[in-house]
């Protein structure tokens, strides 16, 4: 059995521990709280976009633009978004195996044996894990969550449309954790290039509302078209960043949530050990002293 002053170090230990996991849950909150509003923000001007591009697409040719017409896939470009701190749970470590298997699904794809596939890394946990084992890094963007704005998604879109464009990859798909509830992250796999007609095809209550007015396009509707798919796409990479934030803060919320659970039972079960000690360390006494009392009352007769 352990001494009472070992038992009595581990209490302590625990309890320091426990108001570091207390604090860390209490800053998740406060953060996640902050993304759940930053995501609630954005979502009226992706709309209203993707409403515009839809009708918008409807007057124009759609094979003519290069960001929607497809090609033959020989080169993929997978953005995996991880975050750059850990005490996440499994946020990460869910996100790696799943990206290993998508890597492994479309690596052997036995009709495209030369097909290749770039990594756009980003969060320093998916840079730490993967550029240790893939060799096909296309870019990377770390730390970016610290100080999270719309220049982070321009950054990274403007990159892999310029190589898209040029023909360097031939399609865009992306992996990250979709922000569900507090308790709830799912991750997913989003193809952004070539734009997939979802987000293209027109909504017919929003064709009948647009119906209504006879717009006139200064300059053309081509030329509209033609500003505004780019900046679609940084939309969406924005609403995926957000979605990511929002659900790792949500993952290390429960994670110090639980260690903070698994502490006070861990406290409770020494504490109970403890008092099992102290007692088995006063009944020793009493009986040595009970026994020197009858040694003495011994000698004494």
């Amino acid at each position: 059995m352990a001494t009472l002053r070992e038992i009595r170090r581990r209490i302590l230990g625990i309890k320091s521990t426990q108001q570091i996991t207390k604090a860390m849950k209490m800053v998740a909150t406060a953060k996640l709280r902050r993304a759940q509003d930053a995501i609630i923000a954005a979502r009226p001007y992706a709309r209203h976009m993707q409403e515009l591009i839809s009708y918008l697409v409807t007057k124009v040719d759609p094979s003519l633009h290069p960001l929607l017409s497809r090609r033959e896939e020989r080169t993929i470009a997978l953005i995996v978004v991880t975050s750059d701190r850990g005490l996440c749970g499994a946020f990460n470590t869910n996100l790696f195996r799943f990206t290993e298997a998508y890597i492994a699904e479309h690596s052997n794809d036995q009709q495209k044996n030369d097909r290749k596939i770039f990594l756009y890394l980003v969060g320093r946990k998916g840079n730490d894990y993967f550029s240790k084992q893939w060799k096909y890094i296309l870019g990377r963007q770390i730390n970016l969550f610290q100080t999270l704005n719309f220049g982070n998604a321009r950054q990274i879109m403007d990159t892999l449309v310029t190589r898209y464009v040029d023909g360097t990859i031939d399609r865009v798909d992306v992996i990250y954790n979709e922000f569900k509830s507090v308790i709830q992250q799912r991750i997913v796999v989003e193809q952004l290039l070539p734009i997939p007609p979802k987000y293209v095809q027109p909504n017919p209550k929003d064709l009948r509302t647009l119906a209504q007015v006879d717009y006139i396009y200064e300059p053309s509707a081509q030329d509209i078209i033609d500003a505004l798919l780019p900046k679609h796409l940084n939309i969406q990479m924005w609403r995926i960043l957000l979605e990511s934030n929002a659900a790792e803060q949500a993952a290390r919320r429960m994670a110090m949530d639980n260690a903070t659970e698994n502490a006070n039972e861990l406290l409770s079960l020494l504490q109970l050990e403890y008092n099992k000690a102290r007692q088995a360390s006063i009944t020793k006494e009493l009986l040595e002293i009970v026994s020197g009392a009858e040694a003495l009352k011994k000698g004494l007769e």
